[in-house]
């Protein structure tokens, strides 16, 4: 099993001139990235900050949060991940409820009352880190974390918080030992140990780092000392121009950013060395898979996993899909090298295959128990998964449950339609009512009337949505998967306006 401490200390064993990470077309070298490392280190041991300290870093996708993670990792702390995604009022609450006696932020934080006062009341140590500069901004106090040290978290994981209020997720050195070799088993790659430091194919690293694919796909190029493409946000020019120049034969991509590819005018040439994508973060679209497929050659293979599984838990292998796919469209794929699937109903029994009940997980990186999920799931007869919503999302219009994603996939099916999303609101008469918010394509003009008429070519009455709202974008959070709170609050403010819908 790979030990992310030795894995994460063979990097120092590069020589300073090989490049890391690549950034708006420049590359960073290790060099400049262990001297900040390093002096991150000092600084946290010089404060009291040693194994089992707990650092909150304010996670973007840049070259200080690299170093922060390695010095942090190396040293046995805890990473205590804080969006930069959100208004800096959210981010200083959360910093605040996080209670972590030692804090890295952007100077720009530095600046807002709002962060200076959660500091103070958290009595932190906090440094400025802009670029190679490490300034300390204040001294703290022993700080009201300092008894919640457990030397055996590695990072202490928000949830992307889309179906409710976000938590905050312990992950053990153990745990992402696990997952991350799993993931190397699972996909027959290996670990970097066959080749020189630095070298090889270029990773890229797409999503957020403060996300757990993000941060899963940010280790994994460290702990296999291959260089990568850190983009700090996903753009359509950056990704595809580090594509053309670095050829990567795997790439990963969330299902807005493939629909973006697909829509646009890369040609097959430009991706020729890509092999396949992988894709999770939220449900993908069978009809999305075929189209990039049929375009461009090239699979995509699904993943399926959570925070609380530290990554990954199932997927798609090439081999699978390419002698599968066709009998198996809309599955996830199989467990990955042992982890174990069950379907279970409400009484915890186990149901036959092809029965949709709560997905149930034991996997190492989990400590091997069952898990319940608040997945609605079904494995066929081959134990193919397949994720048919979650239990916290059923709608029960009438006492008739209604599932939000079968909803949205049906008027996905729609030409003019780029995306949609689906969510129950209030109804006096029948409790909720599905309410659906739609994305269309460029020059597209179909009006609500006529996608409900859709609906009803497919769905049973109860499940066609009682409104349909057109917007210009669906709210989507850090893994650009849709936040669910914000599409709820979209579609109240929309049913409050009267705009653009058919009841």
């Amino acid at each position: 099993m790979i030990t992310i401490r030795d894995a994460l200390r063979r990097l120092w064993e590069a020589e300073d001139s090989a490049r890391l990470l690549q950034q708006d077309g420049h590359w960073v070298s290790w060099g400049r990235v262990r001297t900040l490392a390093e002096r991150l280190d000092r600084e946290l041991r010089s404060a009291g900050c040693d194994a089992g300290g707990r650092v909150a870093v304010v996670l973007g996708n840049r070259l200080e949060s690299v170093a922060a993670l390695l010095a942090i990792m190396t040293g046995e702390r805890t990473l205590v991940t804080i969006s930069p995604l959100q208004p800096v009022e959210r981010l200083s609450a959360d910093l605040r409820a996080s209670s972590a006696e030692f804090v890295l932020a952007p100077g720009q934080c530095f600046a807002s009352d709002a962060f200076a006062a959660a500091l103070a009341d958290l009595d932190a140590t906090a440094w400025r880190l802009d670029g190679d500069a490490v300034e300390r901004w204040r001294a703290g106090g022993a700080g009201a974390g300092a008894g919640q040290r457990n030397p055996d978290v590695a990072v202490e994981m928000l949830t992307s918080g889309t179906t409710g209020p976000a938590k905050r997720i312990p992950l053990t050195r153990r745990q992402l030992e696990a997952s991350l070799t799993a993931a190397l088993q699972h996909n027959d790659r290996p670990d970097g140990s066959e080749r020189a430091l630095l070298t090889g194919t270029v990773g890229f690293v797409v999503l957020p780092i403060v996300h757990i694919g993000g941060l899963w796909g940010l280790l994994q190029c460290l702990v296999t000392a291959r260089p990568f493409v850190l983009l700090p946000r996903f753009s359509l020019s950056a990704w595809r121009a580090a594509v053309v120049e670095h050829r990567p034969g795997m790439v990963s991509l969330p299902p807005p950013a493939l629909r973006e590819v697909l829509e646009s005018d890369i040609s097959r040439e430009e991706l020729s060395s890509v092999r396949a994508v992988t894709a999770g973060t939220s449900p993908v679209e069978p009809a999305l898979v075929d189209a990039f497929y049929e375009r461009f050659g090239i699979p995509v293979l699904t993943v399926y996993g959570a925070t609380e599984f530290c990554g990954a838990v199932a997927g798609w292998t090439k081999k699978d899909f390419l002698s599968n796919w066709s009998k198996k469209k809309g599955s996830v794929g199989r467990a990955f090298p042992g982890v174990r699937l069950q379907v279970v109903d409400e009484n915890g029994d186990e149901l036959a295959p092809g029965q949709t009940g709560r997905l149930r997980v034991a996997t190492p990186q989990a400590g091997r128990d069952w898990v319940t999920t608040s997945d609605l799931a079904h494995l066929d007869e081959d134990e193919y998964l397949y994720i048919d919503g979650r239990a916290d999302d059923v709608i029960v219009r009438g006492g008739f449950k209604v599932a939000p994603d079968t909803v949205a996939r049906t008027l996905r099916t729609h030409p003019d339609v780029r995306d949609a999303a689906v969510a129950g609101l209030p109804d006096s008469r029948l409790g909720q009512i599905p309410v659906a918010a739609v994305e269309l394509r460029p020059g597209a003009t179909v009006s609500p009337q006529e996608l409900r008429s859709h609906c009803r070519s497919t769905l049973t009455p109860y499940e066609v949505p009682a409104e349909v709202y057109i917007v210009d974008e669906l709210p989507r959070g850090a893994a650009l998967k849709v936040d669910r709170q914000q599409l709820i609050a979209l579609l109240m403010q929309r049913r409050a306006t009267g705009q653009g819908a058919t009841a």
